[in-house]
C-alpha cells in the first residue's frame, strides 16, 4: 500500500529542489526587511478597518438600542404628537418620504435613461455629450442644500408655497447624475456582438436601443436607480426648503393633495431630535432607525443587483 502512494505522488513531492536552490531562503523570516514591512502594513491595515468599523458599528448599535425600545407598529401608523402629548408616530413621514422619493424617480429615471442612451449610442463622442458627462460627474458632488435652494427659487416661489412636488423635484436634481452615469456604463458594457446582431438582421438604431440594449442592460440601470433612491431618501437640506413638514397624512378635502407640505422621516427627525420633550426625542431615534433600515435595504438590493450584473 505504501509503495502504491509513493507511486501516485506528485514529482514535485519526491524529486529533489533544483540544483543551486536554499530551501532556507525561501522560508519567511520576520528578521528579513521585506517579509517584517509587509507583516507590519497587513497588521496596520487591519487595524486601521477596525478602528474604521467601530463608528459605524457604534451608531448603529445606538439606533438599536435607543430606537429599537419605541418601535412598534402604532408607531408606524399613527400621526406625529403635539408638543406635550404622549404617543404618536411617524406613519405620515413614511408615507411622504415615498411619495417624494417615488415622485423625484418618475423625474430623473426617465430623462437619466434618455441622457445615458445619448452619451453611450447615439452621440457619445460628440461636444455636447462631454459636456453632458462632465456635468454629471460634477453634479454627485453637489451639495443637496444648493438643490433646495435652486427648487425653492423655481417651484416653491412660483406656486406659492412648500409642496410635495417642489420636494420631488429637489430630490430629482440629486438623484439624475447617478442614475444618467450608472445607465451610461451598463449601456457600454452591453458586448458588441449583440448590437451586431440586431443591425444585421435589419435593425435601426431605434429599435437597437429599445429592444435590444436597453432589456439587456436593465440590471445596471436598475442598480444605479437603487443607488439614486438610497441617496435621496435620507437627504434633509432640499426639504427643508421645499416640503417643509406637515402633521397630517396626503389627503386635503378628502382627496390627495401633492401641492401642501408633507412630512418626511429626514425632517421628522431634525425637528424632534432637538425637542425639550422626551416622547418626541423617543420618536426621532425611532425614525432614525426605521430610515436606516430603509436605505439600507434598498442599498443590498443594488449591491445584489450589481454582482447579477457583473457575473
Amino acid at each position: 500500500m505504501s509503495e502504491t502512494v509513493a507511486h501516485a505522488s506528485p514529482a514535485f513531492l519526491t524529486e529533489p529542489p533544483a540544483a543551486g536552490v536554499n530551501l532556507g531562503e525561501l522560508e519567511k523570516s520576520l528578521r528579513r526587511p521585506r517579509t517584517a514591512f509587509n507583516f507590519l502594513m497587513s497588521g496596520l491595515t487591519t487595524l486601521m478597518t477596525v478602528m474604521a468599523l467601530i463608528p459605524l458599528f457604534s451608531v448603529v448599535l445606538m439606533l438599536l438600542v435607543r430606537g429599537g425600545k419605541r418601535l412598534s407598529l402604532s408607531v408606524l401608523s399613527e400621526l406625529p404628537p403635539a408638543a406635550f402629548e404622549q404617543g404618536g408616530g411617524f406613519g405620515n413621514a413614511i408615507v411622504g418620504t415615498l411619495v417624494m422619493v417615488g415622485l423625484a424617480a418618475l423625474i430623473s429615471v426617465p430623462f437619466g435613461v434618455l441622457g445615458a442612451v445619448f452619451l453611450a449610442e447615439v452621440g457619445p463622442d460628440t461636444r455636447l455629450a462631454k459636456v453632458a458627462r462632465m456635468s454629471a460627474k460634477v453634479l454627485t458632488g453637489f451639495p443637496s442644500i444648493l438643490a433646495g435652494v435652486f427648487a425653492y427659487g423655481a417651484v416653491v416661489l412660483i406656486t406659492g408655497g412648500f409642496s410635495a412636488v417642489a420636494g420631488g423635484i429637489a430630490l430629482s436634481i440629486l438623484m439624475l447624475p447617478t442614475v444618467m452615469l450608472t445607465a451610461e456604463e451598463a449601456i457600454r458594457m452591453v458586448p458588441s456582438k449583440i448590437r451586431e446582431a440586431a443591425i444585421g438582421m435589419g435593425a435601426t438604431q431605434t429599435q437597437t436601443v429599445w429592444m435590444v440594449l436597453l432589456p439587456t442592460a436593465f440590471p445596471g440601470i436598475l442598480t444605479g436607480v437603487m443607488l439614486a433612491v438610497a441617496r435621496a431618501a435620507g437627504e434633509t437640506a432640499p426639504l427643508l426648503f421645499t416640503a417643509l413638514f406637515s402633521n397630517y397624512w396626503l389627503t386635503s378635502g378628502g382627496r390627495l393633495d401633492f401641492m401642501q407640505p408633507m412630512a418626511s422621516l429626514a425632517v421628522l427627525i431634525y425637528n424632534f431630535s432637538a425637542m425639550p420633550f422626551e416622547n418626541q426625542v423617543e420618536l426621532a431615534w425611532a425614525a432614525a432607525l426605521v430610515l436606516v433600515l430603509l436605505v439600507l435595504t434598498v442599498n443590498l438590493i443594488g449591491q445584489s443587483l450589481s454582482r447579477k450584473t457583473m457575473g
